[in-house]
């Protein structure tokens, strides 16, 4: 097996990310340093990646319903709880596929497939991500309009959203509101609905493409079957 694809498949990284690490001399092979792609990994062969041995695992998918309060990383220096901190279980190095932010719960993948995980959070491939927000305000059509034709975040213009308006309360002044995006930028959601007047209290993802929280409750996880796998694979596929 060629270094790059060993590398991936160990779920270290994904093949694109292996070969910077090769180009950087951060990979050897029984001790040596190597720098090139095209080199194979033979039966035997200890691969190191900045010092540290991997080897081939069985690859695994999980999703979990994220709750609040918890940081989608492997570690955290704060020594804060972390998604992997749900999975104690878990034997595979896995990670979570994209992020969602502390305060955020809902659907999360978690992998050690660092190929899959290129293709699920690439924005070329348009996987439906779909939330749900508690928002400050009255949600109509014309206030919500910008996100359907892209809005300006950070300096670039997000790619076109779909929004329903799930409920409105003339009282406390605030509304629910499910939005449906492709991309996945840093506070992205949070960020669309202050650029239209609208800071978000609270935010759920429900959907990543056709996978729900059904049957979880916050904090439980379950093991995706191969069905649900190869949909997902054919939902990127399908979008280009």
């Amino acid at each position: 097996m060629r270094i790059n694809k060993f590398i991936a498949h160990s779920g270290v990284a994904s093949r694109r990310k292996a070969e910077e690490l090769i180009k950087k001399g951060l990979v050897t092979i029984n001790g040596q340093v190597i720098t090139e792609f095209a080199l194979t990994v033979k039966s035997g062969d200890r691969v190191e990646v900045e010092g540290l041995p991997i080897y081939n695992e069985e690859k695994v998918y999980y999703l979990l319903h994220k709750p609040r309060g918890v940081i989608s990383s492997v570690s955290d220096d704060k020594g804060r709880k972390t998604v992997l901190d749900l999975l104690p279980e878990v034997k595979e190095r896995i990670y979570p596929v994209g992020r969602l932010d502390w305060d955020t719960s809902g659907v999360l993948i978690l992998t050690n497939d660092g190929d899959f995980t290129d293709k699920m959070i690439h924005p070329r491939n348009e996987i439906n991500k779909v939330y749900v927000a508690r928002v400050q305000g009255i949600a109509d059509k014309e206030k919500l309009r910008p996100l359907t034709r892209g809005i300006t975040v950070d300096g670039r213009k997000t790619q076109p959203a779909v929004y329903k308006i799930l409920k409105v309360d003339p009282v406390k002044q605030r509304s629910v509101v499910e939005l449906t995006i492709h991309e996945g930028r840093n506070h992205q959601v949070k960020k669309m609905f202050e650029a239209v007047g609208m800071p978000v209290d609270k935010l759920s993802r429900t959907c990543f493409a056709h996978l729900d929280l059904t049957g979880l409750r916050p904090g439980e996880f379950r093991r995706l079957n191969k069905k649900e796998i190869s949909k997902l694979h054919e939902e990127a596929v399908r979008q280009k």
